[in-house]
């Protein structure tokens, strides 16, 4: 165990969830103002209760000389905004899936911290990993729920993540660039690579 009294490899994931809960926030928060609506509404509750949870864990990694803020964070802000900028190229219910992915990978990480903490006989910090754990994974089923629901709505499906015209515009060239593969796909060149691929 390190100075703290953590594993290296708690002390690493723990920062690690700093960063991905910062990016779920940032993320997540500006996601449900585009979306709005039932989807919209739960990913502004995943983003209150991950600004929650960094509150907590602000307090519960102080106690270890372990801070998040401002570096981890800092990093799951720019994350988060690199995500923003990915969404305007995405149709709504791609941004939707990919946002699943968001909170997946956090509550991941607070089931493999929980057992971290439990080997080395934190069993405090242990339940701490695992009461976030079951209350993101009920965020997470809703959010899952949303993103497939979108499959009931198939035009509103397509339409672009970012309503405005930055939105309209990154689905233009997105669609752009699969009409493209489409064609180069179904052309003599690809039909040539598909062939040398089965040999």
């Amino acid at each position: 165990m390190s100075d703290d009294g953590l594993f290296p490899a708690e002390h690493r994931a723990l920062r690690e969830l700093h960063a991905m809960t910062r990016q779920l926030v940032g993320h997540w928060g500006r996601l449900g103002k585009r979306v709005g609506g039932d989807a919209g509404a739960v990913l502004d509750r995943g983003a209150g209760a991950a600004r929650e949870l960094l509150g907590e864990l602000e307090e519960r990694c102080a106690a270890h000389d372990l801070y998040g803020f401002p570096a981890a964070q800092g990093i799951g802000a720019n994350a988060a905004g690199m995500r923003g900028i990915s969404d305007l190229l995405l149709e709504r219910n791609q941004a939707l899936r990919g946002a699943v992915l968001d909170i997946a990978h956090v509550t991941l990480l607070l089931g493999y911290l929980a057992e971290l903490a439990e080997r080395r006989d934190g069993g405090d910090f242990a339940a701490f990993h695992r009461r976030w754990g079951a209350r993101l994974r009920e965020i997470e089923d809703a959010a899952r729920a949303a993103a497939t629901a979108e499959g009931r709505e198939p035009e509103r499906a397509i339409e672009p993540a970012e309503p405005g015209r930055a939105g309209r515009a990154g689905h233009a060239v997105a669609n752009g660039l699969g009409t493209l593969g489409e064609a180069f796909d179904g052309s003599a060149v690809g039909r040539a690579a598909r062939r040398l691929k089965r040999r």
